[in-house]
């Protein structure tokens, strides 16, 4: 069904205001955000924004989605362009689109990885789905590599009955067929490929340690591939 003109309004003036939140975000980060200098920046009155973005928090979770969706983008794109049956190169392509969108969009990487904002609570039932995109495409390929036999046979972790417990309840919601030992892997390769970004966005490193941090991060990219089994 087509939009009606008020729809198609609403559509881009919502546009408009994520637009804005972006730029403002990169400026001031997520604590200075501001729905009157949104307003502002929109060239309308600040009573008028409410109409669509309820509260600084509202913008936020807009903001987040935004985020979310933006890096999830990013991988399904470079994901697109490698075979499904090459499952080694399928996770390092995952591995650098993240790192890429990271390096571009560091204000909005931050929001979604960095310190948490003082008082705000990202709603779950707005963010679980687009934050839960890239985990998802990760857990796809090692899936597709158990089921195709293409992991190397990995020694069984240690364990307590919780832990056991928290793996087959992941197992039974996602629909997986991979072990615990497997699952329990691709818990730590999904903790520290992000901890390896975010170690380069945030400088953690320090300056000039790495002359060449793309060739640091490829052989960690060689590392976690191992970690889980991947040929």
């Amino acid at each position: 069904m087509a939009q009606t003109p008020r729809e198609r309004a609403r559509v881009q003036t919502m546009a408009d205001i994520t637009r804005i939140g972006r730029d403002h975000l990169a400026v001031h980060g997520a604590a200075g955000l501001s729905l009157r200098a949104v307003a502002r920046d929109l060239g309308v009155v600040s009573s008028a924004v409410y109409r669509y973005v309820a509260s600084r928090d509202d913008l936020l979770t807009l903001l987040v989605v935004d985020g979310y969706n933006a890096l999830g983008d990013a991988v399904d794109a470079a994901l697109e362009a490698v075979p499904g049956g090459d499952h080694a190169e399928r996770f390092r392509t995952l591995g650098r689109a993240v790192r890429v969108w990271g390096l571009a969009e560091p204000a909005r990487y931050a929001l979604l990885f960095g310190s948490p904002v003082p008082g705000y609570a990202a709603p779950a039932e707005q963010t679980t789905e687009p934050g839960t995109r890239v985990v998802g495409r990760l857990v796809e390929i090692i899936q597709s590599a158990f089921g195709a036999g293409a992991l190397q046979p990995l020694p069984a972790g240690s364990s307590t009955p919780a832990l056991a417990g928290d793996l087959a309840a992941i197992r039974a919601e996602v629909q997986l067929s991979m072990p615990d030992e497997v699952l329990a892997r691709g818990v730590l390769v999904w903790a520290a490929l992000f901890g390896a970004v975010n170690f380069e966005v945030f400088g953690q490193y320090g300056p000039g340690t790495f002359s060449d941090p793309a060739a640091l991060f490829e052989c960690h990219l060689d590392a976690l591939a191992a970690m889980v089994g991947l040929r």
